[in-house]
């Protein structure tokens, strides 16, 4: 099977306040399959959120290429396609709000796209429905919470049906019953749409039911596999200033102090299981 994203030795530059060339993406290899929900992490400066704007072409690679359903970003002709096949989703849901009501917010895609009104109406329903906000859709953006607004911003992307949604840290701004709210929708949106996922987070806690973790360290990709395989490695992450979920955490604590507990936990329920028996 074809990969649905396919980023191919891509480096990219860009010049800082002191007109100096940095390297954010250095010779950068990832294939990423339809239905995938591959979370990829890393500390600040790491180089996620720019690859993450490479996937939908608002960064073209300095060398190397990026093909989303076979169309490369960095043909002019085919960035208006390739947006309405992989859908951005920022941190910061103020900035993608843009109506004062709801349903005319999430309406604002699929109008630009020229679909009939009809057709608007029912993916607007459909869109509000798919992120459990559909009570909201006469509602002012401004009255909601930070993780209701993230939810519409995420409608409006769903709305114009993609078959890939970027996150690039939606939930830092939100509080952990925002985060829960945003974190739950992606994951349902994957598992019953069939939507392809690529989440970027620091929220190592977001990356536990994900099909593959990506690690991103100075503009390389540093190691990647299922979420057990790259919380298992908890010295490797702590070297480059990551953590591990809590509960990988503990495990490894109480593995030091001679404990026989299996290094991949990652959930309290396995945490509970093994110290019960």
């Amino acid at each position: 099977m074809e990969p649905i994203i396919q980023i191919q030795d891509v480096s990219f530059e860009y010049m800082n306040n002191e007109e100096e060339e940095i390297a954010a993406l250095d010779g950068v290899s990832l294939d990423i399959y339809k239905g995938e929900f591959v979370v990829i992490i890393g500390h600040n400066g790491s180089g996620k959120s720019t690859l993450a704007k490479h996937i939908n072409g608002l960064l073209r690679p300095s060398q190397g290429r990026v093909l989303v359903m076979g169309m490369d970003t960095r043909d002019d002709d085919l960035v208006w396609k390739i947006r309405q096949k992989a859908g951005m989703v920022f941190q910061n849901p103020d900035n993608q709000l843009v109506a004062t009501v709801v349903e005319d917010d999430v309406a604002f895609g699929p109008e630009n796209l020229g679909i009939p009104p009809k057709e608007i109406r029912k993916r607007v329903d459909e869109a509000l429905k798919a992120v459990g906000m559909e009570a909201f859709a006469k509602s002012a953006p401004h009255y909601l919470s930070g993780g209701q607004k993230q939810r519409v911003a995420i409608a409006g992307i769903i709305a114009m049906r993609p078959e890939i949604i970027v996150l690039d840290e939606p939930t830092a701004m939100l509080d952990p019953s925002g985060r829960r709210e945003v974190i739950e929708t992606i994951k349902r949106l994957n598992r019953e749409e069939g939507i392809t996922v690529v989440h970027i987070t620091h929220y190592m806690e977001e990356a536990v039911d994900a099909d593959r973790v990506v690690v991103m360290e100075k503009g390389k990709i540093v190691s990647q596999g299922t979420p057990k395989e790259i919380f298992s490695q908890v010295e490797m992450l702590k070297e480059i200033g990551l953590d591990v979920p809590q509960v990988t955490e503990l495990a490894h604590e109480l593995r030091k102090e001679g404990m026989d507990i299996p290094p991949d936990l990652l959930k309290v329920e396995e945490m509970v299981e093994i110290l019960c028996q």
